[in-house]
C-alpha cells in the first residue's frame, strides 16, 4: 500500500501536540502549524489530505520551565507512545516520512545532529524520510544562513517526493 487507506501520500511526524493543538483538538493548529504549510507552499486543506499526522508522544507535555516552548517529553513519556506510532508506520506503509524537528529525526533515524541530517534524504525499510527542523518560534535553528539553506534543500526533496507520489 502506498499511503493511508484515505489517501494520505506522507506521514508527518513531530514530536508532541502543543498548547493550541491540545485545545483545539487538531493538529499542527498553531504559529507552528502556519509556518510548516507556509514552508511547504500548501494550503490547510491541501497539508491534511496530505499527511498522516503523528508525533512521538501523544500528550501535550506542558511549558517548558523557561517559559519558551514547551517542555520536551521524557524518554519515559516517549516509550509509553512508541507503538502507537510504530504501529501506524507497519500499517500505513508510508512512501514518504517527514520528521519535524530533531528528536522526531533522532527517534525514527537514530542519534545526530539536526543540522546534519535536515536537507538529506534517508531510507527507513521503504520509506523515504526527510528531516525537517521544527518551526516553531521558539528555536533558534534557522538564525545560522547555513540552516535556512539546509531547510531550503529538504522542502525541496519533500516537493519532489510529493510530487513523485501523485
Amino acid at each position: 500500500m502506498a499511503g493511508g487507506a484515505d489517501g494520505r501520500r506522507a506521514y508527518l511526524f513531530g514530536l508532541a501536540p502543543g498548547r493550541v493543538e491540545r485545545t483545539v483538538g487538531l493538529p499542527w493548529q498553531g504559529r507552528a502549524g502556519r509556518t510548516l504549510r507556509r514552508w511547504l507552499r500548501m494550503d490547510e486543506e491541501t497539508f491534511f489530505a496530505t499527511f498522516t499526522c503523528a508525533s512521538v508522544t501523544r500528550c501535550y507535555p506542558g511549558p517548558a520551565a523557561s517559559g519558551r516552548g514547551d517542555r520536551l517529553a521524557t524518554a519515559a513519556e516517549r516509550a509509553l507512545c512508541r507503538s502507537w506510532w510504530e504501529e501506524e508506520l507497519r500499517v500505513l506503509e508510508p512512501p514518504l516520512v517527514v520528521t519535524v524537528g530533531g528528536l522526531a529525526a533522532k527517534t525514527l533515524l537514530g542519534s545526530g545532529r539536526l543540522g546534519d541530517m535536515v536537507g538529506k534524504s534517508y531510507l527507513r525499510g521503504d520509506a523515504i524520510v526527510i528531516p525537517l527542523p521544527h518551526p516553531s518560534g521558539a528555536s533558534g535553528w534557522l538564525n545560522e544562513p547555513a540552516n535556512r539553506a539546509r531547510l531550503g534543500k529538504a522542502l525541496t526533496h519533500v516537493r519532489r517526493e510529493l510530487g513523485a507520489s501523485e
